[in-house]
């Protein structure tokens, strides 16, 4: 029998979710993924994401790869372009929503195939009643000059266990960090990131050193002390997840 790997690309809007990894007693976006790629296949699916994102964090762009099984005898065929993205759509609530799905080679994996990842974090400075839950509020605007120093600092550095939970078991700790900025918006800022992979909580630890660095509590110097420490109780409390968007993900085999 032939098998037919796919990745399917959605973007999801994390308020309501335990973030994207089944887990008992919460509700997450991989669980209600999978209900539906069931439904719509009529076999059991067990979709692989390009990683997690935790509770409120959102996704502008998210692969995740599955693989169903053809037919007793026979081959799977795919239905006509948009054919199982419209129907899980059907199925789906309104803040998931599936964008692509893309036939891909039998062994291409979401997670360890990408070669890489972009995260953006919102803040916002005035009360909005529209960026509740999908932006951070605070009242003084930090020094942004300041932050982006410290954060061309976090680019000279690839050993980040000063910005990870701990007990995560993974093999290394050392992530290859492409862009670290901030940028001015209308009313706020956002903090751009890219890098091959990321640590579990390390943007919103790193969002929350570059804040003490903006707030004048510590100087940009301090951050290569704080990375050098490889200690998480020496960096800057983790900000709320609500800012948070996992906005890119590449791979070699897709546009």
């Amino acid at each position: 029998m032939t098998t037919q790997r796919y990745f399917i690309e959605l973007a999801y809007d994390g308020t309501r979710y335990h973030g994207w990894q089944i887990q008992p007693n919460a509700v997450t976006v991989q669980e209600l993924l999978n209900k539906a790629l069931t439904t719509v296949l009529r076999q059991p699916i067990e979709a692989t994401g390009c990683g997690r994102t935790d509770t409120g964090v959102h996704a502008t762009e998210f692969f995740a790869h599955f693989t169903p099984q053809p037919p007793e005898g026979g081959v799977l065929t795919a239905p006509p372009s948009g054919g199982w993205g419209a129907r899980l759509n059907a199925i789906l609530p309104t803040d998931i929503a599936i964008k692509n799905i893309i036939p891909v080679h039998a062994d291409a994996h979401a997670r360890f195939d990408a070669t890489l990842r972009s995260y953006q974090y919102h803040i916002h400075f005035n009360k909005d009643p529209f960026k509740h839950n999908y932006s951070w509020l605070i009242k003084d605007k930090p020094d942004i000059a300041l932050m982006n120093e410290a954060a061309a600092i976090i680019m000279e550095y690839t050993d980040f266990s000063c910005f990870s939970k701990s007990n995560t078991q993974v093999k290394t700790n050392n992530c290859k960090v492409s862009r670290a900025e901030w940028v001015e918006t209308d009313g706020g800022i956002v903090f751009h990131i890219s890098a091959d992979r990321f640590l579990r909580n390390m943007v919103r630890a790193i969002v929350g050193t570059l804040m003490q660095v903006g707030r004048k509590v510590i100087k940009p110097q301090d951050v290569r002390a704080i990375i050098e420490s490889k200690n998480r109780g020496e960096a800057g409390t983790s900000v709320p997840a609500c800012g948070l968007y996992l906005t890119e993900v590449k791979y070699p085999f897709c546009p």
